[in-house]
């Protein structure tokens, strides 16, 4: 039998839809599919085995009919299947941004135009930027197949035919570069960069998270990816902070083109690294916002070359 909970995941943003438990019974009446892979635990509380990617994925596919009104989405096998409250958090924090240069006030509507590096084959950010807040998105990739399967979700959910375009990025040593045009006029650009060095990383890495999600099991040493990941989603050279540094460098060749320019930072080891590349470049205003889901602790860092006055006068 189950035993109802209330407790509230008091480090995710107040605005977040997904501070309480999952709510399974209502998830399951959205998405019977879901129903196979809940479980009751040992303390009484149901819940799935976040080690298996089959059955994240399945419980993505749930929030998202369910809290953001898209009935159908799916991606391929070995895909990055993405934590939603997480990737919630950093749309409402961005917002939370954007509104300081706008009387405190929270931009809706589709002027707000964000870039989205690394879209990734789920298109996330897109989709929940634009459910929440009703922005405009571009979505980009170095990855073919990624970009396919964007495409396929926006064909399948007609309000984000006119919401969310892709466009494949086709020099991997260039992040703005190709993308950016000088008509251009972005509020925002994010993106969750590749964390680790190398494939070796990566895999090490899933080895460590597999084994924490089941610690009573015999160690692994070829997972299973629970939330998946296709390389360029996992790894690049030089790693985080290697993709970081390149990002801030080509930002200032754009700096009237967009509002603010943002990044997910997992290791606070590189935040020194970044504020002194940021100097470099004469960043008018840099600020890092601090995150945490569950035991795990990221931080948004932005920055702008736009003044007050400025930013202040930036046409959403």
């Amino acid at each position: 039998m189950k035993t109802p909970d209330n407790s509230e995941k008091n480090n995710l943003h107040p605005r977040n839809l997904h501070r309480s438990r999952y709510d399974f019974e209502l998830l399951i009446s959205n998405c019977h599919e879901l129903k196979a892979f809940v479980s009751v635990n040992k303390h009484r509380i149901e819940t799935i085995d976040f080690s298996n990617p089959i059955a994240v994925k399945m419980l993505n596919k749930a929030l998202l009919k369910t809290y953001y009104d898209i009935p159908n989405w799916d991606i391929p096998k070995n895909y990055l299947c993405p934590p939603i409250p997480g990737r919630t958090d950093y749309i409402h924090y961005l917002a939370d941004l954007l509104a300081e240069a706008n009387n405190g006030v929270i931009p809706l509507g589709s002027l707000v135009l964000g870039l989205d590096i690394g879209t990734g084959a789920n298109c996330i950010y897109p989709i929940l930027g634009n459910a929440i807040y009703d922005w405009s998105f571009v979505g980009t990739d170095i990855d073919e197949k990624a970009i396919e399967n964007c495409s396929k979700i926006i064909e399948a959910n007609p309000k984000l035919i006119d919401a969310i375009s892709l466009q494949q990025q086709t020099e991997s040593r260039f992040i703005f570069k190709n993308i950016i045009t000088p008509e251009d006029r972005f509020t925002f650009t994010m993106c969750n960069p590749p964390f680790h060095a190398s494939a070796q990383d990566a895999n090490q890495s899933t080895v460590r998270k597999v084994s924490n999600l089941n610690p009573k099991e015999k160690k692994i040493t070829n997972p299973v990816l629970n939330f998946g990941g296709h390389n360029a989603e996992l790894w690049c050279d030089g790693g985080e902070i290697g993709f970081v540094t390149q990002m801030i460098y080509e930002s200032a060749k754009y700096a009237m083109q967009c509002q603010w320019f943002t990044t997910l930072v997992s290791k606070k080891d590189n935040l020194s690294s970044i504020y002194k590349t940021l100097n470099k470049v004469n960043a008018a205003s840099i600020k890092t916002i601090d995150m945490a889901q569950g035991q795990k602790t990221s931080r948004i860092v932005a920055w702008t070359f736009l003044s007050e006055v400025q930013q202040k006068s930036w046409k959403l």
